[in-house]
């Protein structure tokens, strides 16, 4: 289900449309329209709390952002420019879909999200406070985005529980991915401090003394893995095996659309859809 609906919800970073909408309530550049768009739904906060849910950024990358953005748009005005700019990149990959179709995959999705368990997870939680959207695309991206932030926030909650950091969790996904460093190295860590990551991994054995990723390592990071997937399975056991069936065939077509946006070696790490 993650690679149906994490694509759905990666047009508001991928879509020149979402970033039109930030551009237009003031936020110029990439990151002033990320980090308002993302950290909105906390209320017009500061760096700390970002540092902490978002998990991967350099604590000053965040700061240079935050609180400053909210002298540029609102919170109200970021999230509304967030489901604005989400909503018209949908329109845009889904028009040949009939309006009956988007609407019975926002039901379907939102039955999901209604369902996240908020203790401990803040970006899901906060998320799934927000007010439903009123037209099939807005329910759907906001359900996409609840549900996205709630496996993140287990995820960051299992990372911590096996003893990463963010920066040594980034330079592990650059040897084990072999993703190109330039799409991590914009998190605002330091090349001494990507290096003393580097040390620490192939101390605990994680890396090879050529910097590649030990077979032990890939197990290890398995376990990672299968936390994230069992803090994220909750919402769908509220839906019947059928009723999740028929999502996956109704997000099937919208989400290749919307993964057609991502490059091959994108840090989301999403998988590619089968077929």
């Amino acid at each position: 289900m993650w690679a149906h609906f994490e694509p759905v919800h990666a047009v508001t970073y991928l879509h020149p449309r979402a970033r039109a909408a930030y551009e237009a309530v003031g936020l110029r550049g990439y990151w002033r329209g990320y980090f308002a768009g993302r950290a909105a739904p906390l209320g017009a906060t500061e760096a700390a709390p970002v540092v902490a849910a978002f998990f991967n950024f350099a604590p000053p990358m965040v700061a240079r952002a935050l609180p400053a953005v909210w002298r540029l748009a609102t919170p109200p005005e970021a999230l509304r420019a967030r489901l604005t700019g989400a909503v018209q990149a949908l329109a845009e990959l889904t028009y040949e879909l009939p309006e009956s179709h988007l609407a019975e995959a926002a039901d379907l999705l939102e039955r999901a999200a209604s369902a996240v368990q908020t203790a401990g997870r803040v970006l899901g939680a906060v998320n799934a406070a927000l007010p439903v959207g009123e037209y099939p695309l807005a329910r759907l991206w906001q359900a996409a985005t609840t549900l996205r932030e709630h496996r993140g926030d287990g995820h960051v909650a299992a990372l911590v529980a096996a003893g990463l950091d963010p920066v040594e969790t980034l330079t592990w996904r650059v040897a084990a991915d072999d993703l190109q460093p330039q799409y991590l190295l914009g998190r605002g860590w330091s090349e001494e401090q990507w290096q003393a990551a580097r040390e620490r991994l192939t101390q605990r054995g994680w890396l090879a003394a050529d910097g590649a990723a030990t077979e032990d390592a890939r197990a290890e990071f398995q376990a990672v893995e299968d936390a994230t997937d069992r803090a994220a399975a909750h919402p769908w056991q509220t839906l019947t095996p059928d009723d999740r069936d028929r999502l996956r065939e109704l997000l099937e077509p919208i989400a290749r659309s919307c993964h057609a946006l991502v490059p091959a070696d994108s840090p989301l790490g999403l998988p590619a859809l089968p077929g």
